[in-house]
Order: C-alpha cells, then sequence, then structure tokens
C-alpha cells in the first residue's frame, strides 16, 4: 500500500539498526588510478519539508544538507581521469529517519553500478511490490489480456448465473459516467446484452432467480497480515472473483471505504435491473450456455491505474490472475510459486523472492533492492513489454504517490519532474525506485529501502537521498 496517512499513526517495530554498508563492491572502470575521492561528511538542517495535505507526517528528526559533497584532489604527476566520480551522498544516507538503510543505482546508459549498499539483502518491499506483479502479469498475460465478467443460463428458464471472473474493476455506475478505473465495463451493459441475448434465444419466461458464481478465486479473501482498517480507509477489499468497483462505497473516490460483502453488493447492483428477481451464490451448471459478457480494460492501460496511485486491489486481481494462468492455484498463497514462475524470463535470479501477497501490503514479502533495480534497468530499456510500466509510474511532485503534497518539498523540489518511480509505504517500510534524469543529463535507475524502526518522516529522507542522487548523475560516487 501507500498511504496518505493510516500507518503514520502505527507503532514502529524496534529493529537491530542500520545494516553492514558494504562499500567495496562494483568499483567502477571510469574511475582511474592517481584521483583519490572524498566524500567530505556534513550535517546541516533543511528547512521547509512542508507536511501540508493529508499525509503529514509527524515532526521530522533533523534533515542533512540535500547537497550532495563534490570533493576532488589529483596526486601530482598521475594522469588526468577520463571520468571521475566525486559526488558523494553518504552524509545524507546517514539519516536516521532512514532506519535500515539499503539502495543500489545504476547508470541506466551504461549498466554500471554507480552506488550500493546492502543491496542483495531480501527486505520487506511495501507497494514496490507492485512492480514485480506488473512484471509477472506482462509476462504471463501480456498487454492486451482482459479479465472478463460473464452471464450463463441457470438451471431453470427463469434463472440466470453472473460469474466473476475477478474483473474487480466492473463498475455499477450507469455507462457514460466513469469510475475510478478509465475504460471499466458496466454492468448495465452486461444486463442490456443478457436481456438481448434471452430474447434472440426465444426465452420469454422473465429473470426470477439470479445465482452469484465467484469460484474463479477460491481461499481467503483477506490475508492475517493485512490490517483490517485499510477497508475503513479505502486501501484494499476483500479479494473475491466477483465484484463491482473494487467494491467502494463510492464508485468515483479512490480512497472510499470498503464494504464487507463485495460479492453480495455486485449481486444486488446486477439484480436491480432485473425487478423481482432473487439473489444467492451458488456455481453455474456445468452444461451453461453463456448468454453475454463484458471485459476489462486491457492489462496495457490497468498497470498505469496500479501503479500511480497505488491500487492494493488491483494489484491482488493481476497477482490472482496470474497464478490461475500458470496452473499454480487461485488463492493468495499460489502466488508463492506463481510469481518466480512468472519472472524467470527476465533473467534475473528469482530463488530469493519471497511472496506473500501481490500488493505489498505483507511485511512478509522481502526482495533485494538489487532485484528492482536490475528490473528497472530492463524497464527503462523498454525490454520485453515493460515498457509499459515505465510509461505507468508517479512523477516526483507531480502525480500519485509522488505527487503527494509531502513528497519533494523544500531543497527536494529540484528533483521534482525529473524522478519517475513507484513508491511504497507500510509501518515497517518506506521505499522509492525508479528512474532519474538526472541534472548532468545522464539517466539512473535506483532502488531505495528505509525498513525497521521507521515513520512516516522517512518519506523525506528517502527524497533526500534521492535527490542527491539527480544532482551528482554520473559523478555519483561509491563512497
Amino acid at each position: 500500500m501507500d498511504q496518505l496517512r493510516p500507518e503514520d499513526s502505527r507503532p514502529a517495530p524496534e529493529n537491530t539498526g542500520p545494516g553492514w554498508v558494504s562499500r567495496h563492491r562494483g568499483l567502477l572502470t571510469g574511475v582511474l588510478a592517481g584521483v583519490l575521492a572524498l566524500g567530505v561528511l556534513t550535517a546541516g538542517a533543511i528547512t521547509g519539508s512542508a507536511t501540508a495535505g493529508p499525509a503529514a507526517p509527524a515532526a521530522p528528526a533533523p534533515e542533512p544538507s540535500a547537497e550532495p559533497i563534490i570533493a576532488e584532489r589529483t596526486v601530482p604527476g598521475s594522469p588526468i581521469p577520463a571520468f571521475a566520480r566525486t559526488c558523494s551522498i553518504e552524509s545524507l544516507t546517514q539519516d536516521p529517519r532512514l532506519g535500515t538503510f539499503q539502495a543500489q543505482v545504476y547508470n541506466a546508459t551504461t549498466g554500471e553500478v554507480l552506488f550500493e549498499r546492502d543491496p542483495d539483502v531480501p527486505a520487506a518491499t511495501a507497494s514496490s511490490m507492485k512492480i514485480l506483479t506488473a512484471a509477472a502479469a506482462l509476462s504471463v498475460l501480456g498487454p492486451d489480456y482482459r479479465a472478463s465478467t460473464r452471464v450463463v443460463t441457470g438451471d431453470s428458464p427463469g434463472t440466470i448465473v453472473l460469474v466473476g471472473g475477478g474483473d474487480l474493476t466492473l463498475t455499477r455506475l450507469p455507462t457514460g459516467q466513469e469510475p475510478v478505473y478509465t475504460g471499466a465495463a458496466h454492468l448495465d451493459d452486461l444486463a442490456a446484452k443478457v436481456r438481448a441475448a434471452r430474447s434472440a434465444a426465444g426465452i420469454t419466461a422473465p429473470v426470477t432467480r439470479i445465482i452469484l458464481d465467484s469460484g474463479y478465486f477460491s481461499g481467503p479473501t483477506w490475508d492475517a497480515s493485512w490490517p483490517a482498517t485499510e477497508r475503513r480507509d479505502g486501501w484494499l477489499s476483500h479479494i473475491t472473483a466477483l465484484q463491482v468497483d473494487a467494491d467502494r462505497n463510492d464508485p468515483k473516490v479512490f480512497l472510499s471505504p470498503r464494504g464487507e460483502d463485495p460479492i453480495g453488493r455486485a449481486g444486488s447492483a446486477f439484480a436491480s435491473y432485473f425487478p423481482g428477481a432473487s439473489v444467492q451464490q451458488g456455481s453455474a451448471p456445468a452444461a451453461a450456455t453463456e448468454l453475454a459478457s463484458v471485459s476489462s480494460a486491457p492489462l496495457s492501460a490497468l498497470i498505469p491505474l496500479m501503479l500511480i496511485p497505488s491500487d492494493n486491489t488491483l494489484a491482488e486481481m493481476l497477482g490472482r490472475q496470474v497464478a490461475i494462468a500458470l496452473g499454480e492455484g487461485n488463492t493468495l498463497a499460489s502466488l508463492r510459486t506463481a510469481f518466480p514462475k512468472a519472472l524467470a524470463g527476465y533473467g534475473l535470479d528469482t530463488s530469493a523472492l519471497t511472496v506473500i501477497d501481490a500488493s505489498g501490503m505483507s511485511p512478509g514479502n522481502a526482495v533485494a533492492p538489487s532485484y528492482l533495480a536490475s528490473l528497472y534497468l530492463q524497464i527503462n530499456q523498454r525490454a520485453q513489454n515493460l515498457g509499459f510500466i515505465r510509461d505507468g509510474l508517479a512523477v516526483a511532485g507531480q502525480s500519485g504517490t509522488l505527487g503527494y503534497s509531502n513528497r519533494f518539498t523544500g531543497p527536494n523540489a529540484v528533483a521534482r519532474g525529473h524522478i519517475t518511480g513507484k513508491t511504497g509505504s507500510i509501518t515497517q517500510a518506506y521505499t522509492l525506485g525508479g528512474v532519474i534524469d538526472a541534472a548532468d543529463g545522464s539517466t539512473l535507475v535506483f532502488m531505495i529501502y528505509a525498513t525497521g524502526r521507521v515513520s512516516a518522516s522517512a518519506r523525506q529522507g528517502i527524497d533526500t537521498v534521492a535527490t542527491g542522487m539527480y544532482r551528482c548523475g554520473n559523478s555519483l560516487a561509491n563512497n
């Protein structure tokens, strides 16, 4: 999830403090002998880290200067290096708000690792997990994939069966009104198609009974690690294969509270088009004939709807579709084996992935920053349909979870419009990864984790580090 406020009031768990800093792996060939790059540690307070708006965190600790330190000394008599990386962000990474800090940064053009801190240690991803979900869906389902909702015949002329196919974007709003999910299928359209099909088939009996079949997904509809408050706060619904508007009270409001009976809400909405019909849950007959169907927007359009505002329900919908397509099952638990299979085609080692859910809500998810940074490298290259993710990222200071009023403020505002990425925010973990169009014209891909004993103020610490990366660009030093 990527919350505006709910996790801010939760107590942060204890941890053992910052991880051991890995400083010496992946030294870059561009730094030639004879150059000593000295990172001068500084400490300064940044004022102006505005936290207005609904996501305002608690008063932050003193913030290091957002300015990276550039120090260069050439040894007399040594050759002048072709390129020297002497821009240090080390002081920025020491911000106590970052808890256990991990990161990795690539030059997106050359593939060189410019900076890293404990990049290979798996940790909680928060909503950065949605990048894996999008990549898995593109690999298995393809960008043209659409989820469908069908109506089939029942066991009597007056019975029809509404069969959920996992399209949680299906809306109860009348055609012509757009819900949160633009391009969504409409229930009134489905009902009109059913009436037309029954008439064409010569069925004259009125619809007196509607069966609701949600068997496409099975198992628990809510993971034990997800706080129940997320339904009330509008961040996630029960995951059922049949529902409308991701079970929002208001289909037009992203953070509208969710209900406790998504199947029932969908059934009541559909039954309104067949006055007098009773509604009950059940299964479609084995020999049922399809009367009509409607489909979601294509996956290529769903990805930005998931990533930019960080839609947890949509992520869980896509994760379950991946597992089903791979034959791994239709439960939440099936993601554990499905995701490594789905992601194998990108050529990255998936053996250390721990997948509990598709949204990143669970603190039990564990992915190394280096895995996500390497995946972002391919995303930026638009490999294997991953360009749909590249185009579906939020923009710092402009859109989605990176457009909140407490992101990239004060001195960090210089990076607005220059960083695109995916944020993550749960009680135990705050993350940010994506692409930086750096001040020197270079392009970086990066992943930052702040985990353990952290609070919502970690967001500003992460922004400061990312802004330092933006200022340094290809001069970023790994010291």
